[in-house]
């Protein structure tokens, strides 16, 4: 990521689809006016049956271009053609059912809002890079949404640029089931800028992932997309930054204190407010002073080495995480 033409620039997180909606209503008008029905909220852990049993619906009655794609040296997601099944899989040795044991998707599960989740992902190509994203990091991709119908809901044709989870105040980042995939992915191996301004990626990260809604949009729903409605990717993952949201010498993802894959729950009971005067905790990964002893956390990287973690304490936990430890480097 030393060329300039592909240094990762994170302004765009402005498409509609990805953001975390989080007011759950939705207004309805009637003869009488304008009314507000409110959209229930259903149990995440039955929900999840209902979207484990559509997800698998599809995944037994559509396939895929298999040999295609195993014959691509640098396969793209348009290459990428998945089927409706009608009747026997045509030329099976060069299609294969989503489903099928050995050449379709992986499972994974993840538990994300006191839910046990089943994630589906159909691994194209590793991608050659050496890097592969932490949860919490910056991406470069490109993407095609759609439906369990095949209806497309978005798309990106040139290369995105997303940080996997925001602020947590101003911007939410990516639904939950970005930052469950994409970390198994790895980046491009290499690029080359093209003479018309355009960036070719080589040996890139290349998969479809199937997200039950409880890791999508659940009950808030979004434009083209109904509450309570499993969606589907295909991605290529180009590159990847380290993201250190609060500048404090400590990454994003080491901030991540109980290790479950999430930073909304990691907080020193801080609190701040957004421009409508609405009150949020100040999460570790967003707090420069993650013990709230008035030191700041970049200011307990004693030996300054550039990394608070290993300045450790007299009991035994790095420095800008003990409050009893006040000892600063200025």
């Amino acid at each position: 990521m030393q060329n300039k033409s592909c240094e990762m620039k994170f302004g765009r997180l402005s498409i509609v689809f990805f953001l975390v909606i989080l007011i759950n209503f939705s207004c309805k008008k009637d003869d009488g006016g304008g009314d507000i029905t409110p959209i229930e909220i259903r149990d995440r852990t039955e929900q999840q049956i209902e979207d484990k049993a559509a997800l698998m619906t599809y995944l037994n009655n559509h396939y895929y271009n298999y040999g295609e794609l195993e014959s691509n040296e640098n396969p793209s997601l348009e290459d990428i053609d998945i089927s409706p099944l009608d009747g026997d899989i045509p030329n099976p040795d060069q299609n294969k059912l989503l489903s099928d044991p050995d050449y379709g998707v992986e499972t994974k599960i993840v538990d994300f809002a006191d839910t046990e989740y089943e994630i589906y992902f159909l691994r194209l190509n590793q991608g050659g890079g050496a890097d592969s994203p932490n949860f919490p990091d910056k991406v470069r991709v490109r993407y095609e949404g759609f439906l369990l119908d095949n209806s497309i809901f978005d798309s990106a044709v040139t290369p995105v640029d997303f940080d996997l989870v925001g602020d947590g105040v101003n911007t939410f980042g990516l639904i939950p089931g970005w930052r469950k995939v994409l970390p198994t992915f790895n980046t491009a191996e290499s690029f080359v800028d093209g003479t018309d301004g355009t960036v070719d990626y080589m040996n890139h990260g290349l998969g479809v992932m199937f997200i039950p809604s409880g890791l999508a949009y659940f009950s808030s729903g979004t434009t083209g997309i109904s509450a309570y409605t499993p969606i589907i990717f295909k991605f290529e993952l180009l590159q990847t930054e380290v993201n250190d949201h609060d500048g404090d010498g400590v990454p994003s993802y080491l901030e991540d204190i109980d290790g479950d894959g999430e930073l909304l729950d990691n907080t020193d009971n801080d609190f701040t407010s957004d421009r409508f005067g609405n009150t949020f905790p100040i999460y570790d990964y967003i707090d420069t002073d993650d013990d709230n002893d008035g030191v700041l956390t970049i200011n307990e990287d004693i030996d300054g080495d550039g990394d608070p973690t290993n300045d450790i304490g007299a009991n035994g936990i790095p420095k800008y995480l003990d409050a009893t430890e006040t000892e600063s480097k200025i």
